[in-house]
Order: C-alpha cells, then structure tokens, then sequence
C-alpha cells in the first residue's frame, strides 16, 4: 500500500525543476513540485499537496489536507510506523 501525506508548501525554487519545500507536521522537506506546477512556481507557496516518496502528486484542499492529517495522527497513537512517516526516522527513537 502507498501512502501520500499532505503538506503545504512553505518556499519554492527559481524554477519548477528546484525542489520546493514542504511542512508537513512542522518537519520541511524538500519535494518536487514539477508535476502539480503550472506556471509560475511562486504561485505555489501555501498550496496544500499530496507528497509521497518527495514528490508532490496533487494539489489538494486545505480541509481535505487537514482532515488527512487529523486521521493520520489518530493513527499515529497506535502506530509507530506512521509516527515515523509523519515526522521522520528520528521519531521512531523518540518512542
């Protein structure tokens, strides 16, 4: 099974082939945006979208994202696994 995570993107390159970067749950990473981009890449900033494996799949709606993210952390409680995908490995040894 995939799973895509929404973030919203915080900052963007010069050029579609930069990477953007994304919070997701307060963590930044950096995703390519070049499939969900059309135009100009400043128009970006603070879009919501679906990342997985540091791409950028879709554009989603703020709400959707956040109801995403709300079921996400519910699972997190019981799962350490999404804790890890939510936050990163370093998550994992916090647990």
């Amino acid at each position: 099974m995939c799973l895509g995570i929404p973030g919203q993107v915080v900052e963007v390159g010069k050029s579609v082939t930069d990477n953007a970067i994304v919070d997701v749950c307060g963590v930044k990473r950096e995703v390519n945006i070049a499939l969900v981009c059309e135009g100009n890449t400043e128009s970006m900033i603070g879009k919501w979208v679906l990342v997985h494996v540091g791409f950028a799949m879709s554009i989603v709606d703020e709400d959707e994202a956040k109801a995403t993210l709300d079921a996400l952390l519910a699972m997190g409680e019981v799962e350490e696994d999404v804790n890890a995908f939510l936050y990163g490995e370093q998550a994992r040894a916090q647990i």
